[in-house]
């Protein structure tokens, strides 16, 4: 009988109840909007770090993280490959050697970070060969080098010229060679737009002294929410000579730099909430202020006042339902539009983001939990809404209420 009560009284204003559907339905989509557009920021930070340079999951000696030369590399053996493909949930890896060298090409120099690859495996987690946009990929003999577009630029090169590498290899050999401009690569970002370069592992270990040695192996695996796991059974699979690192062990400043956005995210998302509120609450006195007569009339034949509150609640959740249920309805398009055509900024907003670091583009999210998360908030807080007017019916007298109107 209550339900009945509540359903029918809804609907006796249908403009009134029409308006308060419409303003939940409204913070629904946009709660859901911000929130996706967030989300899906943070991915494609961490899409770019991991997909155009760390991996997933680095493998390293124990103790090279600080200090980062050819002197902490470790040997090399497909049979350590081969414990790290093993693992489940891992989709690549690749074996690298990492160091710094000046490159310089007539008058001008420039400090590079120099990583020598296997050419097919490194493909497969970074799909470099689709970044280069001048020149040939490299291959497993080859002595040539690439060489990141801003870096080309402020040398002077292009493919077909020649760099000489000056820096200092395993345990304080002189690092030093010339290599022929095999290829140019374009990444988004300025910062390893301007700085990396890349050799054949082989030609980098012949050019550091490190011979059969590499400073990292990088592995990719399918999907973010598996890398605890993979962590933990990687460090289960190597030793203590070994350390198993994340992308975000690798990159805390870019974790740090997320969280804090993500706080601020979430203040903005409470003062979108709370406007929301205010704005439902106004709707919904409005709702009690109009019926006051006829609940004055209601408590005076018999009803009690808490039979009325509650009539009252289950008036506003089955309002709430309603918006909440077509808001999600009405945003999973919008949002699945908006991931597979997120907006792409141009003029002087892509140079803007591209002097930060970030390529000049805004993703989304479809994470489920966005949609859950959202609407619950947004329910709640239609919700708490309704608390003002129940008390304010709990403290109805009815002779004041019948002389209303």
């Amino acid at each position: 009988m209550y339900l009945t009560l509540a359903w029918r009284n809804i609907w006796r204003n249908k403009r009134r109840s029409w308006i308060t559907i419409a303003s939940i339905v409204f913070a629904v989509i946009i709660a859901l909007f911000t929130r996706s557009m967030q989300l899906g920021s943070y991915a494609k930070m961490i899409d770019n770090v991991v997909s155009f340079y760390t991996g997933y999951v680095q493998i390293h000696s124990a103790g090279y993280w600080e200090k980062q030369t050819p002197d902490e590399s470790f040997i090399y053996s497909d049979s350590l490959a081969w414990v790290a493909e093993q693992t489940k949930n891992t989709t690549a890896v690749t074996p690298r050697l990492e160091s710094f060298a000046l490159v310089s090409s007539g008058e001008h120099t420039a400090g590079a970070i120099v990583i020598g690859i296997n050419p097919v495996s490194e493909d497969r987690i970074t799909a470099l060969s689709r970044k280069v946009t001048e020149g040939e990929y490299l291959t497993a003999d080859d002595p040539g080098i690439l060489l990141a577009e801003g870096m080309a630029k402020r040398l002077g090169v292009g493919t077909g010229d020649t760099v000489v590498l000056l820096g200092q290899g395993y345990h304080g050999v002189t690092a030093a060679g010339k290599y022929p401009v095999t290829g140019i690569v374009t990444f988004p970002s300025p910062d390893l737009n301007s700085t990396m370069s890349y050799l054949s592992l082989k030609e980098t270990q012949f050019l550091y002294g490190a011979y059969g040695r590499v400073t990292a192996i990088a592995i990719m695996i399918d999907n973010q929410k598996h890398l605890s796991a993979v962590v933990s059974e990687l460090k289960k699979r190597f030793d203590e000579a070994y350390e198993v690192m994340s992308w975000d062990e690798m990159l805390p400043e870019l974790v740090q730099m997320i969280e804090a956005d993500n706080a601020g995210g979430i203040i903005m998302l409470w003062i979108i909430y709370m406007i929301i509120g205010f704005g439902i609450l106004g709707t919904v006195l409005m709702m009690t202020l109009e019926r006051t007569r006829e609940f004055g009339m209601l408590i005076a034949i018999g009803l009690k006042r808490m039979q009325l509150s509650f009539i009252l609640f289950l008036e506003s959740t089955m309002l709430s339902l309603i918006a909440v249920a077509t808001g999600i309805a009405l945003g999973i398009p919008l949002l699945v539009y908006m991931y597979y055509h997120p907006i792409v900024f141009s003029g002087r907003m892509k140079e803007v983001m591209l002097s930060y670091g970030y390529e000049p583009i805004m993703p989304f999210s479809l994470d489920p939990m966005i949609f859950c998360v959202q609407a619950l908030a947004v329910f709640v807080v239609a919700i708490l809404a309704t608390i003002y007017p129940m008390v304010r019916t709990l403290r109805l007298r009815p002779v004041n209420a019948l002389k209303t109107g």
